[in-house]
């Protein structure tokens, strides 16, 4: 009798489920903070993540440029990314090759080293390059700078800029906007001359008025910076050894110089997008999701997006576009449209407190150089000279060619002796505007009233001199609310920060690793150190469990 063979039972597979294919074009700071976001929002995995960056090393802080150059930093001190931080986000990265080619059809991208990479969802960080305005003399005709010039707009570019610092003297910095001022105090702070030369008729143009920018520019002369607006400049001037000794203007003036840095803007990094076939207007087109109009598979955010017709260059909303691609991606019901983002602009040089936000070109009669005899009947013993008029000026304001809104009150503050200059500008009972120079002081309840659009007190004034008189500092923890946004560029609440220390994170540097909070400009410090201490002293001891 034969025995039946007996027939094995089928082994049950796993078959692991498809992932979806992420590449991440730019490792910068929206890339990197897009991959952080992503993996917060599927920390099962859902994604297969590729990161792709055209320069060596892990992404850093660009904004903390500045204080390399000035000195107050080392590069390690601005890197973002540790050592582990890929492995522990379990993603690919690949730094120093350049994304060359986006293959629509096949859903590839190509790299300069020759690879090229499939993708399911592409995401554009790419963010923008310095602009080198064409000057007789500034280098080849291939478009390589020439010797003693450098733009400063990366690690490399600052790091190019101290080696040349080292054997100069003079330097002149092309361009008198946000970085540009940046670079100027930090070389002064190296103990070079240096002289700014900017081609409007003032500094910071799209976020100062002219009387705060003569304000400013003093400030800066005692720092050691000299600027001359208005200037065109259209040759570098070399010796026989083909170093650099001045830069010619087209009035025929020059300026001696041995070291020229050139910050005269950016433009976004558009050149894979535009071979792509991508929608483009000053950048990638977006919708509401971010994704390019022209393919929906498509992402893009930070500088090389264009939303609305907007063009945004600052870091709070390239860091708010890359949490609301995470959500699309992930299909989180916490946010995914972009409805655009209200700017607040911070100067970071050393000796100098900058702070503006939104429409800021509506004029009146006041001339912050001007002497008025008046001026002595309202000096404050101990306060000095609250300069020109002495007084806080409060009237109607027509409006300006800057601005087609009528009917805004401007109320200002200015003592140019002291480098202050504090104005804002109020349309049917909401803060659209405002500037503060030398004392910020007032800027978290300025920026709250401004982002939130909420009817301002009927006593302006209080607004800037509130706190005049009281010593300086940030404002007490005690009076702001809990709803306050602390952090700009990560949204981060004083609630959030509170919770966080109820959580059991009793320093800074554990505040931030928990809600990011200070890991941007850094400008929030003080005050997230002042909520920190308020807390330890109203609760010394971290709770018992």
């Amino acid at each position: 009798m034969t025995m039946p063979i007996p027939i094995p039972m089928p082994v049950p597979v796993s078959i692991p489920p498809v992932r979806e294919r992420v590449v991440v074009v730019g490792n910068g700071m929206a890339g990197s903070r897009f991959v952080e976001d992503l993996r917060r929002a599927d920390p099962g995995g859902r994604f297969e993540v590729t990161l792709i960056g055209a320069e060596s090393g892990h992404a850093y802080n660009r904004i903390l440029l500045s204080n390399v150059l000035a000195g107050t930093a080392r590069s390690d001190d601005i890197r973002i990314a540790s050592e582990d931080w890929a492995e522990r986000l379990g993603i690919t990265v690949r730094t120093g090759a350049r994304v060359i080619s986006i293959d629509r059809e096949r859903r590839e991208v190509g790299t300069s080293d020759g690879c090229r990479t499939g993708y399911d969802r592409l995401v554009l960080a790419t963010g923008s390059r310095a602009f080198v305005p064409p000057i007789a003399g500034l280098g080849s005709e291939s478009g390589e700078l020439g010797a003693g010039v450098a733009v400063f707009r990366t690690l490399s570019d600052c790091d190019e800029i101290l080696r040349l610092a080292r054997s100069s003297r003079r330097a002149v910095v092309l361009g008198g906007g946000l970085l540009g001022l940046e670079a100027a105090r930090g070389l002064a702070e190296r103990g070079l001359a240096v002289t700014v030369l900017h081609a409007a008729e003032h500094l910071m143009e799209r976020q100062l008025d002219a009387d705060a920018s003569r304000i400013l520019r003093r400030t800066l002369r005692t720092l050691g910076v000299t600027v001359r607006t208005d200037v065109t400049t259209t040759a570098v001037c070399r010796g026989p050894d083909g170093r650099i000794t001045a830069v010619r203007s087209a009035d025929g003036r020059t300026f001696d110089a041995d070291l020229l840095v050139i910050s005269c803007g950016v433009r976004p990094e558009v050149d894979i997008a535009r071979a792509a076939g991508l929608a483009i207007g000053r950048a990638v087109i977006v919708d509401d999701q971010l994704r390019s109009v022209s393919d929906e598979r498509i992402f893009a955010i930070g500088e090389c997006c264009e939303h609305d017709g907007q063009v945004y260059g600052l870091l709070a909303p390239a860091w708010e576009q890359a949490a609301i691609v995470a959500n699309v991606l992930t299909g989180s019901e916490s946010g995914g449209r972009y409805r655009g983002s209200r700017l607040v602009t911070r100067l970071k040089a050393a000796g100098v407190e900058l702070a503006a936000m939104g429409e800021v070109h509506h004029e009146q009669d006041f001339d912050p150089d001007e002497e008025d005899a008046e001026s002595n009947s309202d000096v404050d013993p101990g306060r000095g000279h609250r300069a020109p008029s002495g007084r806080v000026s409060e009237s109607a304001s027509p409006g300006s060619s800057a601005t087609s809104s009528p009917n805004c009150e401007v109320i200002r503050f200015a003592d140019p002796t002291r480098g202050t200059y504090q104005k804002l500008v109020v349309r049917d009972d909401r803060l659209i505007g405002a500037i503060l120079i030398g004392d910020t002081r007032s800027v978290g309840t300025l920026t709250q009233l401004f982002d939130r659009n909420a009817v301002i007190p009927a006593d302006r004034a209080t607004l800037i001199l509130g706190s005049r008189g009281s010593s300086a500092g940030v404002e007490s923890p005690v009076r702001i609310p809990n709803r306050a946004t602390i952090c700009q560029c990560n949204g981060v609440t004083k609630g959030a920060i509170c919770q966080a220390f109820l959580d059991g994170r009793r320093s800074v540097a554990e505040i931030a690793e928990t809600t990011r909070a200070t890991t941007g400009c850094g400008t929030c410090q003080d005050t997230v150190t002042a909520i920190v201490d308020w807390l330890k002293a109203t609760d010394p001891e971290p709770a018992a469990g």
